[in-house]
């Protein structure tokens, strides 16, 4: 094993893109149809005077980490931003001394972090800023190094040290665990908005774009051969039963079984008592019952503040024989999936954007705490992965943690890759032509039989080892004045 690389960012810069969906996605409590996409670029310098580039993107998505009905979508863009300037600035504080990514991950936690016991919200936006940064840094030592990101955690370039966060993980060998050689391929858990049309008849003609992508989810299932699902709920229980039920009649008829899937109430549940209660009557439908043989988990049925009452979280073993619950807004702190296990929660949601080295320590725990196969569990969950960056370091991520399924949806959103450049895109084809393809005109993400490939994923670099080209992307200042 080598030793950690030794580094201080040196300069940074930010650039947006704004995203049109070719459709609506309804979730929680938005309905979204255009977001910007946030590109980070950092420089990293080494004790020798070596430097390198490293990038991290993610779209500023309202209405997830901060769902107060007050603010405007563009108000949640801009905090999200602040987030990313306020932790970029501290990473690159140039009275900080070199050292590991993960000793850097651990001074702008301290230093940026807001406490998601007195602000769960404020915590979520806090960490976004953080986790993009680190991402960035993370590719950044890896260019510098020419090590992939199982490679770097393999021969421990990033500096993790587990131990110093979770004591009970000083003795987890976690560079041969996470080092091991990742994922190739991935089963796509293709992601069923509120809003999003079952059957080609549910489109209005209207509102038929005939773009040559998919319009609806049999649609979805026909090109891409899906057969593994997530389904939104409202939280509103006739809404709730009758989509699952049609959900259930469209997949009956058009996928073999197996069928998996997954159901996410984005904390639109008011105690889980409510989740058990649509479950009970679902299975009283032939349909449903056949359905819910299927279930592998129920994602973040209640308020993220409420999420560890007991009060609100009294039938979690009754939802249990259905299925395992998770948490994923409720993930605001380094603790806080420790915090869920203790009220009976079984798994937690892995996504880029509430931090990577977040995800490693859930690893660890899931490792040290699991008292038999599958007993504790990571979840891929984040459908607003777009290419380039995004998408693949989160693909990275999740096949270096070994997940199995992952929630993918952005394809079906967005047209293909055409919010990059035309030499981004070509570069995108040219160099993972296992995730990419040339299709009916439009450069796209690669589906077959539900799977997708990233071998490729796994060369020099975190994900993306080809150059991104930030001339090309507004300024945050500019930004701001468009969309104020």
């Amino acid at each position: 094993m080598t030793s950690p690389v030794a580094l201080r960012v040196v300069g940074w810069e930010m650039g947006l893109v704004d995203c049109a969906l070719r459709i609506p996605f309804r979730y929680g409590v938005v309905t979204l149809t255009e977001a910007p996409q946030l590109t980070l670029q950092v420089e990293v310098e080494d004790e020798q005077g070596g430097r390198a580039c490293g990038y991290a993107a993610d779209l500023l998505a309202p209405k997830w980490f901060d769902k107060d009905p007050s603010k405007s979508n563009g108000r949640n863009c801009r905090d999200l931003l602040a987030s990313a300037e306020r932790a970029v600035v501290a990473y690159a504080d140039p009275a900080a001394e070199r050292g590991s990514v993960f000793d850097h991950w651990r001074r702008v936690h301290g230093a940026c972090h807001v406490s998601g016991a007195r602000d769960p919200s404020g915590a979520l936006v806090s960490g976004f800023g953080i986790a993009l940064g680190e991402r960035a840094v993370m590719d950044a030592a890896c260019r510098l190094t020419g090590a992939s990101f199982a490679g770097a955690l393999r021969e421990d370039l990033f500096g993790f040290r587990p131990g110093e966060i979770w004591p009970e993980l000083a003795g987890w060998d976690h560079a041969a665990d996470l080092g091991a050689p990742p994922r190739e391929r991935m089963v796509v858990r293709h992601t069923v908005g509120l809003g999003d049309a079952l059957r080609p008849s549910e489109v209005r003609p209207e509102e038929r774009l005939d773009d040559g992508l998919p319009e609806c989810l049999v649609d979805d299932i026909r090109r891409y051969g899906l057969n593994t699902f997530k389904v939104k709920l409202s939280g509103r229980h006739e809404e709730d039963l009758a989509r699952l039920l049609a959900f259930a009649e469209v997949v009956g008829e058009h996928v073999p079984a197996p069928l998996q899937f997954t159901v996410d109430a984005n904390e639109q549940f008011r105690d889980v008592a409510g989740v058990v209660r649509l479950l009970d009557e679902t299975s009283r439908h032939p349909a449903g019952q056949a359905l819910l043989n299927g279930l592998l988990l129920v994602e973040q049925p209640i308020p993220r503040q409420d999420s560890f009452d007991p009060s609100a979280t009294a039938a979690m073993e009754a939802l249990a024989d259905y299925a395992p619950c998770i948490i994923d807004e409720a993930d605001v702190d380094v603790d806080s999936f420790e915090r869920a296990l203790e009220h009976g929660y079984r798994g937690v949601s892995v996504k880029n954007c509430k931090g990577v080295f977040r995800a490693l320590l859930n690893r660890g725990l899931v490792c040290a705490r699991s008292h038999g196969v599958g007993d504790l569990f990571q979840s891929g969950e984040d459908l607003t992965n777009i290419a380039m960056l995004s998408l693949q370091q989160d693909l990275v991520t999740q096949a270096v943690l070994g997940v199995e399924h992952v929630e993918r949806n952005g394809h079906h959103y967005l047209r293909g890759l055409d919010h990059l450049t035309e030499s981004e895109r070509e570069g995108a084809l040219a160099r993972h032509p296992d995730l990419y393809e040339q299709r009916d005109g439009v450069a796209q993400v690669r589906i077959r039989d539900g799977v997708v490939e990233l071998g490729s994923l796994h060369g020099p670099g975190y994900g993306h080892g080809g150059a991104v080209e930030m001339g090309h992307r507004m300024s945050p200042e500019s930004w701001s004045e468009g969309s104020s």
